[in-house]
């Protein structure tokens, strides 16, 4: 009995992981992203996958490439790179509800 419930264990981690992956979500990411004042908390666990997943909604794709827990706009932040280059925070409250978003387009110049 032991060992099944270890064999579920490692098969639900894995599962996580390759949904965090294909979603676009990078580990460095979900551990902690830039941090210039040492504050900024990343989103992690079940929350980084619900919030990357309503983001990712939002923008109709792309992939995750930073978060933040308790952003000065909203709950949280998670910000998406499209394929385009351009990024957009999308701003989410505690259950996950787009309430707002910004688009970042880089330019050459």
């Amino acid at each position: 009995m032991r060992s099944m419930k270890r064999t579920t264990t490692i098969i639900a981690a894995a599962g996580l992981a390759t949904v965090l992956v294909g979603g676009g979500v990078s580990y460095a990411i979900a551990q902690g992203g830039d941090d210039d004042d040492g504050t900024q908390r990343s989103i992690t666990g079940a929350d980084l996958q619900r919030a990357s997943a309503a983001a990712l909604a939002a923008t109709g794709g792309g992939r995750v490439t930073e978060t933040e827990v308790g952003d000065e706009e909203s709950y949280y932040e998670v910000e998406v790179t499209l394929d385009d280059g351009s990024q957009v925070d999308v701003q989410l409250d505690r259950q996950f509800n787009v309430v707002g978003n910004e688009t970042d387009h880089e330019d050459d110049d």
